[in-house]
Parts: structure tokens; C-alpha cells; sequence
């Protein structure tokens, strides 16, 4: 049987309705969903422990790796003898399947679950994970998917005639879905094709959110689409070349022809991280008011070595630690829509973008409350899919070949700077200008075969002033007070009386402004 083409798809989100039994039928679905899926979980790790204690996996490994092919037909040979592979759990969760498990599971569902379960312990196989996590009762399964939506966990619209409402069907269970008509996004995702559904389930603020059960779960149907998604008139597309210098808190911006920007990476988040630090703060008095016993004088958790501490949770503990699981979420949707949003801003000036090849995760060592913040490395997956779906590029240049922090186009030399340094201000005569709008500017004229930017005279003296012009736009910012990451180059003002003192990278200058 020949291999279907693949196609570009698109998700669509929808609520779900829950009223009455629909939260205790989902909840008892899930939960056999849960059990099927720890039992898949197991039979492979089982199966990838004794591929590894096999002398034939030895071997392979033994093999040099410039031997490509031998290496993968040793590796395939080993895996097939095991029953290692997808397929081989696709077969063992027919058996699994059993009885009861049955009545929730349909046979497309188990087969979805096995892929997901044979994924995981490959991940450990391959060295990209450490181990697996098995699904406890308290954490759950909060996501399952089908195959196709002709069968299983499906969705159904009626007919204009019989009122145009749409459920979620699983086995003997229709649960309606709220449908909003009027959003033109809905609208486009209805007419399109779907290829199948998945039900998610999030964690609500408490029992009495709207749209909660008893439980405080609430459950989203997401169908996947084929097609392209609702394209909104205000999104249009550009043609412009964009350089963009991304920071663990800033972002660079400079496209050929445009506006000029460094700014502040998801500036919006900070009111938010104030009231997450304040709940942290209560959650530890919190704990520490019940079990005084496990800490010692200085406020440290006493050491217990083989016994385990007894920890009590109050009421009101656990209640402040709900509210943090709820900035926490509302923490990762505000930053994924804040991205969205400049993500689509940036399409707007044009959709030819350069990156430097950056390691996100190395970041996180150095710099891991803004990388957990911001996500920067989330920023570009979806930039680079945006990119993608537009017919744009999306260029990524190493940074040991081409090291633009270190090189000045005037003189065409390259000199070390330290991380503190954040102007670039060379003899040749270029410059001051901010280190990292420089390197913007530098990747907005480099060609991506090439390790060194090719700028003419004219382009310089055309950027020279949109530099800045960007600057003084931050000075401005840092004398009214307002916040700025030490890596713009500009420290915070001090403030003396109703005077402001700003010190630039040349000299000290005094500004009056107004003190509330």
C-alpha cells in the first residue's frame, strides 16, 4: 500500500462542554487511557533493556561510525530481534487491549498511545533523554488522539439544517462543543477537512471557573485541519530583509528598510512575575508554619538521610499552591501570545530573516530565570514555522565562522570583546553604537554562503542614523525611569531629588524630570 502524501495541516481550537455525567465518563476515559498507556510505557523499556544487554547491540556500538551503513543495519537487525520498533507496539497493543480497557479504547486510540509510549523510551535509546515517566492517578493523561475521524474519538457537525452544533464523540458519549460562528478563524477551520481530533485537558483556577467540573479540569477539543489556517487582514506580508539579534532579554531588530528597534524581550511579562515571586514567598511561610520540625536553626531543611520527612499540607497551602499553578499557566499563555504577536509583527516587514545559530539550552546555565521566562528558544520554533508556512527563509549562521560581535565592517577586523562590553566603538571611525543593534545590522546585510558581511558605503550611511535614532528613543526611556536590561549598555538613572543622572558611554549628563 502506498504511503499517503503528506499535506500542510493546521489546529483549531474549540471548548468543550461539560455538564452532568460528560466529567465523570471523561474522567473514568482518560483514566483507562492512563493505565494503557503505563502498561505500553513498560513493555518497552523492557524491550530496550534487553536490546542493550544483547552482545549484538555491543557489536554495533563497537562499529565505527564512519561506517554509516553498517552501523544502521546492525542497529535495524538488533531492533527487529527485540521487537523494538513502533510497529512491533502498534502489534502489543492489541493484547493490552484488554476487556475492560476496551470499552474505553478503541483500537486506533491504542495504536496512537503506542507510538506515543515507543517515542518516549526511544528518546532514552538515543541518548536524548535521561528516562522515562511513567503517568501517576494524581498527575493523569491530560492529552489522547485518534487516527482518523471516521472512528474512536471523532468530531461531528450537524447540518445548517439541524442547527449547525457541533460534539466530540467517543464510543457511546456526545459531548457538545461551544462553536462561535461569528469568528471568521472558526468559520475557515469547519469548512476545511479534518484529519483527526485530540482532547486536551487543562487544570482551571478552582472548581468554580467557568467552563470547570466538579474536579476544576477544563477540556478542550483540538481538531487537526488540512489546509492552510485563517490568514487576518491585519497580518499582511512583507518582502523586507530582517536581521535580528536575539538576547536572553532583548531583541535587535533591524531590517533593511524599516524601523530600527531594541527592545525589551516580552517586556509585558514583568507585572507578572511580581505576583508569581509574592505566591512563592506566601507558599514557603506557608510550609514552614506547618513543619517547623524540618528545619533547623538557621532555616535550613534538616538532613534526613535514609528517612524520608514527613511533610503537612494545610488547606491553605494547598490553596496557595493552586494559585501558583494558575500564574504559572497564565504565565506560559501571556508569553506564547506576546510571541505570537511580534512573531507576526515581524512577517509584516518582511519574511527573509537572519538568526545566529544559538544554543538555547546553554543559555539556561547562565541565564535561567529570563530563559524560563521568555523562552527564546520557543520564539524561534514558531518564527521558524510562520517563516515556513509564508514561502519565507529563515537563515541561521554559526557563530565561530562568522563572530559579528567581534567584526567592524569599517576596518574589516575582528576584536574580542567581554560580555560586559555592549557598545561597539572601533578607531576606523564606527561607532559608538550599541553592540547589539550592531550585530543586527550586520546580519541584515550578510549573505548566508558567505562569513563576512558585504556592505557598501551608502548602507552605513543610511543605517548610521536609524541606529541612533533607536538609542536615543531607549535614553529617553531610561530618564523617565522605566526599566532596561543592563545589556542595552544604559544603567539605570539615579535619582537625586528631581534630577536624573544618565550616564551614556561618553559622558554624564543631568536631566530635570518629574518625581511622583
Amino acid at each position: 500500500m502506498a504511503r499517503q502524501k503528506k499535506t500542510p495541516s493546521f489546529v483549531l481550537e474549540l471548548p468543550l462542554v461539560v455538564h452532568g455525567n460528560h466529567a465523570k465518563w471523561l474522567h473514568a476515559h482518560l483514566e483507562a487511557v492512563r493505565c494503557l498507556y503505563n502498561v505500553l510505557l513498560g513493555e518497552a523499556l523492557k524491550r530496550m533493556r534487553c536490546m542493550r544487554n544483547d552482545s549484538a547491540w555491543q557489536a554495533a556500538c563497537a562499529l565505527p561510525r564512519s561506517h554509516k551503513q553498517e552501523r544502521e543495519a546492525a542497529f535495524s537487525h538488533v531492533r527487529k530481534a527485540h521487537g523494538f520498533s513502533e510497529y512491533a507496539m502498534h502489534d502489543y497493543a492489541k493484547v493490552a487491549r484488554c476487556n475492560w480497557i476496551a470499552d474505553h479504547v478503541d483500537s486506533t486510540m491504542a495504536q496512537t498511545l503506542a507510538t506515543r509510549a515507543y517515542q518516549a523510551v526511544n528518546r532514552v535509546c538515543v541518548g536524548q533523554a535521561k528516562n522515562v515517566r511513567f503517568k501517576s492517578r494524581g498527575r493523569g493523561l491530560d492529552s489522547i488522539e485518534g487516527k482518523r475521524n471516521n472512528t474512536g474519538l471523532r468530531f461531528a457537525l450537524q447540518a445548517p439544517q439541524q442547527g449547525n452544533e457541533g460534539y466530540l464523540v467517543w464510543g457511546k458519549d456526545h459531548m457538545p462543543v461551544l462553536i462561535d460562528w461569528n469568528d471568521p478563524v472558526v468559520v475557515h477551520g469547519l469548512h476545511q477537512s479534518i484529519k483527526y481530533v485530540r482532547l486536551v485537558r487543562r487544570k482551571a483556577s478552582s472548581a468554580q471557573a467557568k467552563g470547570a467540573d466538579p474536579q476544576g479540569n477544563r477540556y478542550f477539543v483540538q481538531l487537526v485541519l488540512e489546509g492552510k489556517p485563517y490568514q487576518k487582514e491585519k497580518n499582511q506580508l512583507g518582502n523586507d530583509t530582517i536581521g535580528l539579534d536575539i538576547g536572553p532579554s532583548s531583541l535587535a531588530i533591524f531590517p533593511r528598510e524599516g524601523t530600527v528597534r531594541l527592545k525589551v524581550f516580552c517586556e509585558e511579562l514583568r507585572p507578572d512575575i511580581g505576583k508569581k515571586r509574592r505566591l512563592q514567598r506566601k507558599l514557603d511561610r506557608q510550609r514552614r508554619t506547618n513543619n517547623p520540625d524540618n528545619y533547623d536553626e538557621q532555616g535550613r531543611v534538616k538532613l534526613h538521610g535514609r528517612h524520608c520527612l514527613q511533610w503537612k499540607d494545610s488547606k491553605g497551602y494547598q490553596e496557595t499552591r493552586r494559585q501558583l499553578a494558575t500564574q504559572e499557566r497564565k504565565l506560559a499563555a501571556h508569553c506564547k501570545s506576546l510571541q505570537g504577536k511580534l512573531v507576526n509583527d515581524l512577517i509584516a516587514v518582511g519574511n527573509h530573516i537572519q538568526i545566529e545559530k544559538t544554543s538555547y539550552k546553554g543559555w539556561q546555565k547562565q541565564f535561567g530565570k529570563s530563559v524560563a521566562l521568555r523562552s527564546p528558544g520557543m520564539f524561534v520554533e514558531h518564527l521558524r514555522r510562520i517563516v515556513a508556512k509564508t514561502g519565507g527563509t529563515l537563515s541561521e549562521v554559526g557563530t565561530s565562522q562568522t563572530k559579528l560581535s567581534q567584526y567592524c565592517h569599517g576596518c574589516q577586523c575582528y576584536v574580542k570583546k567581554l560580555l560586559s562590553q555592549r557598545w561597539h566603538h572601533c578607531p576606523c571611525g564606527i561607532g559608538p553604537v550599541p553592540r547589539d543593534l550592531y550585530s543586527a545590522f550586520l546580519l541584515a546585510h550578510l549573505d548566508p554562503v558567505e562569513t563576512i558581511p558585504s556592505i557598501a558605503l551608502k548602507d552605513w550611511e543610511g543605517a548610521e542614523p536609524c541606529l541612533v535614532a533607536a538609542m536615543e528613543f531607549l535614553q529617553q526611556r531610561a530618564k523617565e525611569g522605566q526599566f532596561l536590561p543592563r545589556s542595552f549598555g544604559i544603567p539605570e538613572p539615579e535619582r537625586v531629588g528631581q534630577k536624573v543622572l544618565l550616564r551614556t558611554n561618553k559622558s554624564w549628563s543631568i536631566s530635570i524630570v518629574e518625581v511622583g
